[in-house]
């Protein structure tokens, strides 16, 4: 008898799909390009007890860029499979949900909460998680699709369709993130938060796929209907 299909949104794709993460030319394509274009917001470590606090870390593709910028690099994540392969990857692994991160308050100089907002049912809880673990003057960078008609045309119904794009079924877009809900969480919580769009460089996928990049830069867009990333600093 056929496995039935997994529900959108489903964590166990995450297991079936770990291979993916580091290896893989579709599934976590795009992944892999939103973890290089995070590290371009993240300032070098101020010292080597500095902490960055990956939430919803994966198999850790934010490890590179902690270990170059001089970070402490502790990823929370519930996949058992995810957090294996983050260890070996040099992340310093934490069980534990993004609803309710077992650290202390004020850790992290750093917290990074990337595709992860747009995965569970309260994302300003994620938001309000990031704000207690940061120190004040912490950096805080977020990246997470938007509520919109466009988005789920874009990101779920074309995106799934196309080379680089999300595994079919791994969204459900009646998650997607109330972007003016979530700038006022930030504010209430003492962010300072801006957002941004972000876009694949057409240019870049077209070498990618020809085996002539490993990487995709991210591209701004003047409209973060879609995908957006989000820069900020406690205050």
């Amino acid at each position: 008898m056929p496995t039935p299909p997994l529900a959108r949104n489903d964590p166990a794709q995450y297991d079936l799909l770990v291979d993916e993460w580091w290896e893989g030319n579709d599934g976590f394509a795009m992944l892999r390009w939103l973890a290089d274009s995070r590290a371009e917001h993240i300032p070098p470590a101020a010292g080597a007890g500095s902490l960055l606090v990956d939430l919803a870390c994966g198999g850790g593709l934010m490890a590179p860029h902690a270990a170059r910028l001089g970070y402490r690099h502790v990823g929370v994540d519930l996949g058992l499979a995810g957090l294996a392969l983050a260890r070996r990857h040099g992340v310093l692994p934490v069980r534990g949900s993004v609803l309710a991160v077992p650290l202390v308050d004020g850790c992290a100089d750093v917290v990074v909460a990337g595709e992860i907002l747009e995965h569970v049912d309260d994302d300003v809880a994620v938001l309000a998680e990031a704000a207690r673990l940061l120190k004040p003057g912490g950096t805080l960078v977020i990246d997470a699709i938007a509520a919109t008609r466009l988005a789920d045309l874009v990101a779920v119904r074309i995106g799934e369709r196309l080379p680089g794009g999300p595994p079919p079924g791994i969204h459900d877009p009646a998650l997607f993130v109330d972007r003016r809900q979530l700038l006022a969480a930030a504010d209430r919580l003492g962010l300072d938060l801006r957002l941004v769009g972000l876009r694949p460089s057409v240019r870049d996928v077209v070498a990618w796929r020809r085996g002539r990049r490993r990487s995709v830069r991210m591209k701004r867009l003047p409209t973060t209907a879609v995908l957006f990333a989000g820069y900020g600093r406690k205050r």
